[in-house]
């Protein structure tokens, strides 16, 4: 008990010492279990993209390198607004969106160019939170989703239109519409994307990508 006591006293003394002494023992042991941590991060990501077949072979090979950026008038005709309000803020940048996620839609857009004659044109990409929330309050008109309850907030979506006659098209206005969007459709689910005009608030342009390690399953959809 008296050896207790010194040893108490001690302690009360020199606390600072101690717990110095104590961080120093502590602080290896929790730089090798982050440092295991990203090993494990790494080797997911590596496995994730080995599991599905498609994404890896695109990733491998030889890449489809994004279209030229169109001009930012295409995007702010008075035909456009009145279908997506506030597009011209909306960010098109390909390099935002996932590595995985881009190259499957460019291989869409190459067969809905080369197979059936439409070309398709990103009209939104990456969302920010403060983006999704503005895009909501506008009583749905284009998303029901609020901050992060999108997959445009994590580079898995995007919204697509078709360029004919150089002028941006979106809204269904003939068969040719219609059409184009139906072959897009089904083109983006043989490339494992989740297609939008499916939903029952159809959003025929909008595709995003679910299965990856980026996937969160309390997001939802747009």
């Amino acid at each position: 008990m008296r050896n207790g006591g010194r040893v108490a006293r001690w302690f009360s003394r020199h606390r600072w010492i101690a717990l110095a002494v104590l961080l120093l023992l502590t602080f290896p042991v929790l730089v090798v279990v982050q440092m295991q941590g990203l090993l494990d991060f790494n080797n997911y990501r590596e496995a994730e993209r080995e599991s599905n077949p498609l994404v890896a072979s695109l990733l491998r090979g030889e890449r489809l390198a994004p279209p030229q950026p169109l001009p930012p008038e295409v995007f702010t005709t008075r035909e456009v607004e009145s279908v997506r309000p506030d597009l011209r803020r909306a960010n098109r940048k390909w390099d935002r969106l996932k590595p995985e996620f881009a190259q499957l839609l460019l291989q869409v857009y190459k067969d809905m160019r080369d197979k059936y004659g439409y070309q398709m044109v990103l009209i939104e990409g990456y969302r920010s939170p403060e983006r999704q929330r503005r895009l909501k309050s506008k009583s749905g008109y284009v998303t029901n989703a609020g901050p992060y309850q999108s997959y445009h907030q994590f580079g898995l979506a995007a919204d697509s239109a078709f360029l004919r006659n150089g002028k941006l098209v979106i809204a269904i206005e003939d068969e040719w519409t219609q059409r184009g969007y139906d072959l897009y459709g089904k083109l983006a689910q043989q490339y494992g994307l989740t297609w939008g005009g499916n939903w029952s608030f159809q959003d025929f342009g909008h595709v995003e990508l679910h299965g990856t390690r980026y996937d969160d399953p309390t997001k939802h959809r747009r």
